[in-house]
C-alpha cells in the first residue's frame, strides 16, 4: 500500500489566499460569497471516489496520525489508555474491517448520515465524498447511527434525548465538514438536517456549528486531509483553509481568520458577463480578460462540456444539455479562473 507522507510537512497556516481560490472576490459577504464558494468546490470536484476500495484508500492516507503514521485517528474517540477499545482515539491503520466481525476494528463513518439526506443517499455522490467520511471505531459507528448533533461538553456521548455530541476534540472537525456538505450539495445535505438547536445567527446554519467552528480551531490533521483529498477528488473544504469564511457567510462568533488580508488583493478581478442566464443553451460571454477555455460541470461534478476560446467575447451553444443548473468554470489566459452557475431551461 502506498502512503503519502504528508505528516512530514510542518504545520503551516496560510497568510494569504491560496491559489485554489483565485477568482473568488473575498470582499463579498453572505449569500454572494457562499454561492461563489459552492460553485468552486462543485466545479473542482472532478473525480468521484469509488466507495470500495477508493474511500478506504483515501482514509488510510488522509486520517493518519502525523507523529505515528502506523495509526489513524478515530473520530469521536478520546482514550487510548483505558481498557475500553470502543473509545480509542487512534488505531492501527491496517485494522480496518472488511468482514462481518468488526469489534475492535475501524470502519467508515458518514459524518453526515446517509439517511438524513434529502433524499437519502447511498454510497455514491455525497455518500462517497471523503470530505465527510472519517475513520471510526466500529461500535461507535453503530451507536452514533444517524443521531443528529447537539450541544454538549466533554467527551463524545449520546445525551438523554438520544442526540449525539461528537466530543470537544472533534466538534470543530464536524462543524467544518457539515458546512462543506451544506455548500457542496445544497438542499440535499443542509446543515439543518443533521442538528438540533437554535438559530440565533442565521436560519440556514445552526448555532452549534458556528460556535464549534470558532471554539475548536483547525487541527494539523484537518490541514493534511484537505491536501490529500484535493489530490484525490480535486476539491477542498474552504472552512478548513479558513474558518473565518463561515463567520463572513453566516455570522456568529468570530472564528480564526487565516487570511487577514483576504479582502485586499492586487489582482485584477475578472468582470465577465453571461447573458441571457437562464437560457435555452445559447448564451453570450463578454469579459475584461481573455477567456482561454470554458468547462461545464453538472451539479454532481461531472464534466459535460468543454471549449477553448482564446478571446474576450464569444457566443457559446450547449443546447445538447438537459434542462437544469450547471457550473461554468472559466479559465483565463493569465491562469486565473472563476466559476459561475448557469441555468438551461
Amino acid at each position: 500500500m502506498i502512503r503519502i507522507l504528508f505528516f512530514l510537512l510542518p504545520l503551516s497556516i496560510f497568510s494569504q489566499v491560496p491559489q485554489y481560490y483565485t477568482g473568488i472576490d473575498f470582499s463579498q459577504t453572505g449569500a454572494d460569497l457562499e454561492e461563489d464558494l459552492s460553485a468552486l468546490i462543485i466545479a473542482t470536484h472532478t473525480y468521484e471516489l469509488i466507495y470500495t476500495p477508493e474511500v478506504w484508500d483515501a482514509l488510510k492516507q488522509s486520517d493518519l496520525v502525523p507523529e505515528d503514521p502506523s495509526k489513524v485517528y478515530l473520530i469521536y474517540g478520546y482514550d487510548d489508555y483505558d481498557q475500553d477499545h470502543i473509545n480509542d482515539r487512534t488505531r492501527d491503520v491496517d485494522d480496518s474491517c472488511h468482514t462481518s466481525s468488526c469489534s475492535g476494528k475501524w470502519v467508515r463513518e458518514h459524518v453526515f448520515p446517509k439517511s438524513l439526506g434529502n433524499p437519502s443517499f447511498d454510497n455514491e455522490g455525497p455518500g462517497s465524498d471523503a470530505h465527510s467520511i472519517r475513520a471510526v471505531d466500529y461500535t461507535w459507528n453503530n451507536s452514533r447511527s444517524n443521531r443528529k448533533f447537539v450541544a454538549g461538553e466533554g467527551d463524545s456521548h449520546i445525551n438523554s434525548q438520544g442526540f449525539f455530541y461528537p466530543g470537544d476534540e472533534w466538534k470543530g472537525d464536524v462543524a467544518r465538514m457539515m458546512m462543506y456538505m451544506h455548500i457542496r450539495y445544497e438542499n440535499r445535505c443542509t446543515a439543518n438536517q443533521v442538528s438540533i438547536g437554535e438559530h440565533n445567527y442565521h436560519a440556514d446554519m445552526p448555532d452549534i456549528f458556528l460556535q464549534w467552528n470558532a471554539e475548536d480551531p483547525v487541527a494539523e490533521h484537518e490541514l493534511v486531509r484537505n491536501d490529500v483529498l484535493q489530490d484525490m477528488q480535486g476539491n477542498r473544504n474552504p472552512f478548513i483553509d479558513n474558518p473565518y469564511l463561515a463567520t463572513v457567510i453566516w455570522g456568529g462568533p468570530e472564528a480564526n481568520n487565516t487570511w487577514p488580508n483576504m479582502s485586499v488583493s492586487d489582482e485584477i478581478f475578472a468582470v465577465t458577463q453571461i447573458y441571457p442566464n437562464p437560457s435555452n443553451g445559447n448564451f453570450h460571454l463578454k469579459s475584461n480578460k481573455i477567456i482561454q477555455s470554458l468547462t461545464v460541470f453538472s451539479m454532481e461534478g461531472s464534466k459535460v462540456f468543454g471549449k477553448n476560446l482564446y478571446k474576450s467575447e464569444a457566443d457559446v451553444s450547449i443546447e445538447e444539455l438537459n434542462q437544469g443548473t450547471y457550473i461554468l468554470l472559466i479559465q483565463y489566459s493569465d491562469h486565473t479562473k472563476e466559476t459561475k452557475k448557469i441555468i438551461i431551461q
